[in-house]
């Protein structure tokens, strides 16, 4: 048998797995990738840049026998099924002390359940997130990997070497225990949603309350892209604007049906912030407007019965108004984010590093934005502050903005534009920054219907009372 030459391997060489690769091959690493479609395995030779050492195995046995020990190996593989069926097959062609790569968008819990599997094994296990698309993975993504910290370790030098970088520093972070990559990764996931849904909300504010162009659009999103809210989903956003349609003489995004499709980490994200007792209202509602998107039928039913007519917008400072409303429901649904990872860090003894988590996502991934630059330092500076929201900085951003979120708001409800998350990331802020919630009243009628007692405000105890009917 021939020496074992290659230092890392991949199983999927869809464009993640085969990008991903040339990207470690271009930074001087012995890399092999394994596909059951043989065309992709030629492809990734046939796409290496000349010189550096790539590899398409035939059979997953050969793949295996190539890799130097201990063996790397990451699968880019769909999530669910299909990752027990990889890892099953790859178990008896391993040794001891091998890694195991998750880099999809797996569930958390069923990394923490395949890590526990693995352990009897001496096969090491890492749920790792991947972010940044396929140009991310070719030239720079952000990593998240958690769990074993041995194996974490030993790909260190290769995930850093591959990684986005931000004033130098590696966009790739030990994210803590056990599902800890995965699980930074679906909040990730949850915080992209909410955003698309929160820009998503201003085009159809600007375009149909305003009637601006998309050539209009593209010069507001461009300059917004130079200044405070510069981001990746603003850049393409700007660039969106301007592309045009093959079949047709309009611009493509005209063209596109109103319907968005989505792979349930959004919706992950929701649900467990539900189950760790942590609001999230602007992820929840990113979800919930990609379900009423795929009512179409019905919405156009319903235009028609409550005459559904936009009202336009004749504010001149408007587009003012929308760009300081974006910036503040942006930094709130950065807020609601963090908040599930420091309860989640704790309920489920991940010890997620928060600011790593944000110094990573500086760079590479889908929501990487100069708002995470404001966030960093005072993530590092006070561990204390329970809350994102709690910190002074952020309290003067918001504060400073919040009059046009309230204004921007209001003219949505004017016009009959919907802007549920922008809405929905004024109403936690209102919420979080309220002294005094009317659930008073809620635990009133919950111990009313079924005794289940209540606290007072002037003496310790719990408190039931036999209510009395009014009739």
């Amino acid at each position: 048998m021939d020496t074992p030459v290659y230092d890392f391997g991949m199983i999927g060489l869809g464009v993640m797995g085969r990008n991903l690769l040339l990207n470690m091959a271009d930074h001087g690493f012995a890399v092999s990738g394994y596909d059951k479609d043989p065309a992709k395995a030629s492809l990734l030779e046939s796409a290496a840049t000349p010189g550096t050492k790539v590899k398409g195995a035939a059979s997953l046995a050969e793949f295996v026998a190539g890799l130097k020990t201990p063996r790397r190996v990451m699968m880019l593989v769909p999530a669910g099924p299909i990752v027990d069926a990889v890892t099953n097959e790859l178990l008896p062609l391993l040794e001891k002390d091998d890694i195991i790569i998750d880099g999809g968008n797996s569930h958390f819990t069923d990394t923490q359940r395949r890590l526990n599997a693995l352990q009897d094994k001496q096969v090491h296990f890492i749920g790792m997130g991947v972010s940044g698309g396929e140009k991310g993975a070719r030239f720079g993504p952000s990593i998240m990997p958690g769990g074993d910290v041995s194996a974490w370790k030993a790909l260190q030098p290769i995930l850093e070497a591959v990684s986005a970088k931000v004033d130098g520093s590696p966009c790739v972070a030990y994210m803590g225990n056990g599902a800890a990559g995965h699980y930074v990764k679906m909040v990730h996931n949850g915080i992209e949603y909410a955003t698309m849904q929160l820009i998503s909300e201003v085009y159809d504010l600007l375009k149909r309350g305003c009637g601006f162009s998309n050539d209009a659009l593209h010069e507001i999103f461009k300059q917004w892209n130079e200044g405070e809210l510069r981001s990746y989903l603003i850049e393409i956003t700007r660039d969106i604007f301007l592309q045009p349609d093959e079949f047709s003489k309009e611009r493509l995004l005209d063209m596109i049906v109103d319907r968005a499709g989505s792979k349930g980490t959004g919706k992950w994200t929701a649900q467990d912030a539900m189950d760790l007792g942590i609001p999230v209202p602007t992820i929840d509602v990113a979800v919930s407007m990609r379900d009423l998107s795929f009512y179409a039928e019905e919405r156009k039913q319903a235009a028609i019965l409550y005459k559904h007519v936009v009202r336009p917008v004749t504010d001149k400072q408007f587009t003012k108004q929308v760009h300081d409303a974006l910036y503040c429901s942006i930094l709130l649904c950065y807020a609601q984010g963090i908040a599930q990872l420091q309860k989640a860090s704790v309920d489920l003894k991940m010890d997620i590093p928060v600011a790593d988590v944000i110094r990573i996502w500086r760079g590479g991934c889908i929501i990487r934005s100069s708002i995470l630059d404001l966030i960093l330092p005072l993530l590092k500076k006070d561990k204390t502050a329970t809350h994102l929201l709690l910190h002074k900085k952020v309290a003067q951003q918001i504060r400073k903005r919040t009059p046009a979120l309230r204004k921007v708001v209001r003219q949505a409800v004017a016009s009959r534009i919907p802007a549920s998350a922008t809405l929905s990331a004024l109403s936690y802020l209102e919420s979080f920054s309220s002294e005094k919630l009317p659930v008073n009243l809620i635990q009133a009628q919950r111990d009313y219907f079924g005794a289940h007692t209540y606290q007072r405000t002037d003496r310790e105890g719990t408190f039931h009372t036999n209510w009395q009917s009014a009739g």
